[in-house]
């Protein structure tokens, strides 16, 4: 099993936090650095109310800007958007930003996607937020063909490209992995994607599990070739995360991501010190 961490961006404003954190995060054995995304974050004091845990209050980097950044300071560790909102973004856009940054930093990125939960970034990037289930299944196939083909004709629901192309194309087809809560998030990726982001804490990663290993069956998919990762926001100590991921590989489990937010720290330091602790522990457990 692959064992990463969570940038925490959403406590860490200071830019010198991202080199740092990255090149330690690398150099400490993790298998890959997990961003947030968020283009902007709103005041919940509105009608409808805002679901999620983020306000105008959280920073945020854009995940592509990132991990350009990164790819030019690391040589291993694996970027992985956790998750990209797709469906507030141009989808010919995002396939350019996806395959430079994937040849770029040497076929290292794996793009997590989500429909994400704040209306009020959809509305001030031009996108509908009630049509983001169904456009983000149409941005996955059109994704997939615009990093494979060399002339695409396209007229979707919410695309439309007229013999064009975007070159140069990756080196490979980038995986794309979904993340999300409700069953209707497993169901889809079951159906078309190449792996699943938990959130163990926001929901029952375990629960979720069951839900999506029935959807594989009934999409008649390999669970052997279907990635599963995990954010692991419960733990508490060192020990706590080593005994969450072993029940995570146990279950079946491919990736597990440690999460250094919500305990107080400070700085990057700090955060540091956290993830060098866990790694410690990881290793004396035989996971790294």
């Amino acid at each position: 099993m692959k064992i990463g961490i969570v940038y925490p961006q959403n406590e860490l404003g200071d830019p010198s936090a991202v080199k740092a954190i990255g090149t330690a995060a690398e150099k400490m054995g993790y298998d890959h650095l997990v961003a947030y995304d968020h283009v902007l974050g709103a005041s919940h004091d509105r009608e409808p109310k805002l679901s999620g845990p983020y306000t105008e209050k959280h920073p945020f980097h854009d995940p592509f800007v990132m991990f350009a950044y990164l790819a030019g300071i690391t040589e291993r560790i694996e970027l992985v958007s956790g998750v990209l909102i797709l469906p507030q973004r141009p989808t010919a856009l995002v396939a350019r930003q996806a395959a430079d940054l994937d040849l770029l930093c040497g076929e290292r990125f794996r793009m997590g996607v989500g429909v994400g939960w704040n209306y009020v970034e959809y509305d001030a990037l031009g996108q509908d937020f009630s049509k983001r289930g169904r456009r983000i299944e149409e941005q996955v196939q059109l994704l997939r063909r615009l990093w494979t083909e060399p002339l695409i004709t396209f007229e979707g629901e919410f695309d439309r490209i007229d013999r064009a192309a975007t070159l140069p194309h990756p080196r490979r087809t980038i995986p794309i992995w979904m993340g999300g809560f409700a069953d209707v998030a497993l169901k889809r990726a079951a159906k078309m994607a190449d792996g699943f982001i938990f959130a163990d804490g926001a929901a029952d990663a375990f629960a979720q599990l069951e839900t999506l290993d029935a959807a594989l069956r009934a999409e008649g998919r390999d669970h052997g070739t279907f990635g599963k990762q995990c954010h692991m926001l419960r733990p508490r100590t060192p020990q706590d995360v080593v005994e969450f991921a072993l029940r995570w590989r146990d279950a079946g489990g491919t990736h597990a991501t440690v999460n250094s937010m919500g305990k107080g720290y400070g700085n990057a330091s700090a955060h540091i010190e956290w993830f060098e602790a866990v790694a410690e522990a990881m290793g004396r457990a035989g996971l790294m």
